[in-house]
């Protein structure tokens, strides 16, 4: 059977995409899903502004990277339910701290990973881990903010540049709450 015009393009534009950037779709998709992002609109920009992709490769490469993840992505709640396997005690850490995010305003994003739970309202400013069966922890985007006795500086900042450990629900306090909403504020 003849391809239809629209799938000649498709391909016309992934090979071109790959002599004209160095990077194959495969490679771009990484790049793409490596990010925590959820929109598509979101997607597309920061193909365009962080790598110079005109629209239509960007648009492209979003789309590609929808299909090759169609059926295989597990549903947020099932990536939070395999984060507290063996970590049940944790879990109603997270679910107090999801509580009392979701009051600073209607624009907060929660975005389920593998290992951690993304916070996010303009750009991430927040992640949610049970880092160990024991310790909860939640990093945090503050930039230029002095240490305290529960807020300590990352030991390698990459987005996050602070993190408060929490062993029990009584651990959160009023001020573990404030530091969190100070990263939403700066978001």
């Amino acid at each position: 059977m003849a391809k239809n015009r629209i799938e000649k393009a498709t391909e016309s534009m992934i090979k071109n995409l790959q002599e004209n950037t160095g990077k194959s779709m495969e490679e771009w998709i990484t790049i793409l899903n490596e990010q925590a992002l959820l929109r598509t609109s979101d997607k597309v920009n920061f193909l365009k502004v962080q790598h110079s992709l005109g629209h239509g490769y960007a648009g492209l490469i979003v789309y590609q990277a929808k299909l090759a993840s169609a059926g295989t992505e597990e549903s947020p709640e099932e990536l939070v339910t395999k984060q507290f396997i063996g970590k049940e005690n944790l879990k109603p850490i997270y679910d107090k701290i999801l509580e009392a995010v979701l009051k600073f305003g209607d624009d907060v994003e929660i975005a389920p990973r593998n290992s951690y739970v993304s916070l996010r309202r303009n750009v991430q400013f927040a992640m949610l881990t049970p880092a160990t069966k024991i310790r909860f922890d939640i990093a945090l985007k503050l930039k230029d903010v002095v240490p305290d006795e529960i807020l300590e500086a990352m030991p390698n900042p990459g987005m996050c540049t602070h993190r408060i450990s929490l062993k029990t629900e009584e651990d959160i306090t009023d001020q573990v709450i404030s530091w969190i909403k100070a990263a939403y504020e700066r978001a």
